[in-house]
C-alpha cells in the first residue's frame, strides 16, 4: 500500500507535479500535424531539464524515452519513433517527473489538427470528464472502489470501452505503488485510502471493446478491435475532505 507522505515529501511531489503539468501543457500546444512522436518526446526532454526534474519513465523496466506518445488504437505505453501526426489524430501524451526522489504521473488526450468525427470529440471528451468524475470521489477514508464507481458511470453512459487490464494505482516514492486503482466497480469496495496517500487515477477507454494487446515493440498497448482510444490520468494527494491535484 502507498504510504502516507510526510510533508517535505508532499513538499517535493507538488514541484514534480508542477514540472510535469509545465511540460505537458507545453507538448499540447507543440503537437502539429507533420510532427513526429519522437519530436515530441524531445521537447519533453529539453523542457524537462530546463525546469531542473529528472524522467521517471526512462529505463523504468527498459522502457527507452522518458515520454510515452500513442496514437490512434494505440492505448498507452506507445514508444516516440518516426510516427508522423496526421489531422485527426488521438495522441495521448504519459509523462513522469522525479523530483527530489518523489515521482507524479500524468497524461493528456488531444486531438491533433481538427477532429475527423463527434465520436472522436466524445471519446476524448468524456474520458477526461472521467477522470475529474473519479477525482470527485477522493477523500480520507473513501474506498478504491469509489473512484472506480464514478470513472465507469461517466464512460458507460457515453458508451465507451473501459480498458480492464491496466488501471491507476498508489504513485510517490515509486512510479507503481500499491494499491491498484481500476476504471470500473463498486461503491464501497476495495481498500481504505487516508488522507496524505497520494494515487494516481487513470482512465482509458476505447471507440470499442475494451479487449487490448501487446504489440511487437512488447510496450504499446493497442485495442484488439483497432478502435481509437484515450488515455487522462492526474497524480493526487489525498486529504481529509477531499484532494489536491498535484499535476495541474
Amino acid at each position: 500500500m502507498t504510504k502516507v507522505k510526510t510533508d517535505a515529501e508532499i513538499a517535493n511531489m507538488r514541484q514534480s507535479g508542477r514540472i510535469l503539468a509545465a511540460v505537458l501543457e507545453l507538448l499540447v500546444k507543440k503537437a502539429t500535424v507533420g510532427m513526429t512522436t519522437k519530436q515530441l518526446a524531445d521537447i519533453a526532454r529539453a523542457e524537462l531539464a530546463r525546469l531542473g526534474g529528472k524522467p521517471a519513465f526512462l529505463g523504468y523496466n527498459g522502457f527507452p524515452d522518458v515520454l510515452c506518445v500513442s496514437v490512434n488504437d494505440a492505448v498507452v505505453h506507445g514508444i516516440p519513433g518516426d510516427e508522423v501526426l496526421q489531422t485527426g489524430d488521438i495522441l495521448s501524451l504519459d509523462f513522469g517527473v522525479s523530483y527530489n526522489g518523489m515521482i507524479t504521473d500524468a497524461a493528456r488526450s488531444v486531438i491533433v489538427g481538427r477532429p475527423l468525427s463527434k465520436r472522436d470529440q466524445l471519446l476524448v471528451s468524456q474520458t477526461e470528464a472521467s477522470l475529474n468524475a473519479g477525482i470527485g470521489a477522493i477523500r480520507g477514508g473513501c474506498h478504491v472502489g469509489d473512484i472506480a464507481a464514478a470513472v465507469q458511470t461517466v464512460l458507460d453512459k457515453s458508451v465507451l470501452g473501459i480498458v480492464r487490464d491496466l488501471v491507476g494505482h498508489g504513485v510517490g516514492h515509486e512510479l507503481h505503488e500499491e494499491p491498484n486503482i481500476p476504471n470500473y466497480g463498486s461503491s464501497g469496495s476495495g481498500p481504505v485510502l487516508k488522507a496524505g496517500m497520494t494515487i494516481a487515477v487513470e482512465p482509458m477507454a476505447t471507440q470499442g471493446h475494451w479487449k487490448v494487446y501487446v504489440d511487437r515493440d512488447s510496450w504499446t498497448v493497442r485495442t484488439y478491435d483497432g478502435s481509437r482510444a484515450a488515455h487522462f490520468e492526474d497524480t493526487v494527494l489525498i486529504t481529509d475532505k477531499s484532494c489536491e491535484i498535484l499535476t495541474r
